[in-house]
Parts: structure tokens; C-alpha cells; sequence
């Protein structure tokens, strides 16, 4: 099921990626998406490292993650 933030890129179903959220259309994780931003990844970069990628669809992935993030509790940093 596609989730919606507007574009309808990031979907979790349970026969793609074991029902981990990805791009819409494709079998790339919003996780390993992420895992480029942590390690230093600009969005140019990730699309060089996938080509099927826009612009749009890293935008989703980063909306999808803040949007995870503030429906959970919080968690202490320290």
C-alpha cells in the first residue's frame, strides 16, 4: 500500500523487501536511502548510485522518515 505524503512514492508491502518501506516500483529500502544520507551522501551522489531514483523519490524517503520519527516516543539520547 502506497503511503501518501503527496506523491504516493514509498509503499510497504509484505512480498517486497519483507514489507520494509521502499520506492514505490522498486526493491530500494527508504533504510539504504538513509544509510547514504548518514554517510555523507548528497542527493546528486545517491542518484548517481541509483539511476532509478529522482529527486522526488529521496525527498519521499526523507518525509517518510521524519514523518516515522515524530509518530513514535521519544527516546532518550543520553
Amino acid at each position: 500500500m502506497p503511503y501518501d505524503m503527496g506523491m504516493k512514492r514509498i509503499e510497504s508491502d509484505p512480498k517486497i523487501c519483507h514489507g520494509e518501506p521502499h520506492i514505490h516500483g522498486t526493491r530500494i529500502m527508504v533504510a539504504n536511502i538513509l544509510s547514504l544520507i548518514e554517510g555523507g551522501y548528497d542527493i546528486p551522489r545517491i542518484l548517481r548510485h541509483y539511476p532509478d531514483l529522482t529527486r522526488a523519490d529521496v525527498k519521499a524517503a526523507i518525509r517518510y522518515a521524519a514523518s516515522a520519527v515524530r509518530m513514535t516516543e521519544e527516546v532518550p539520547l543520553t
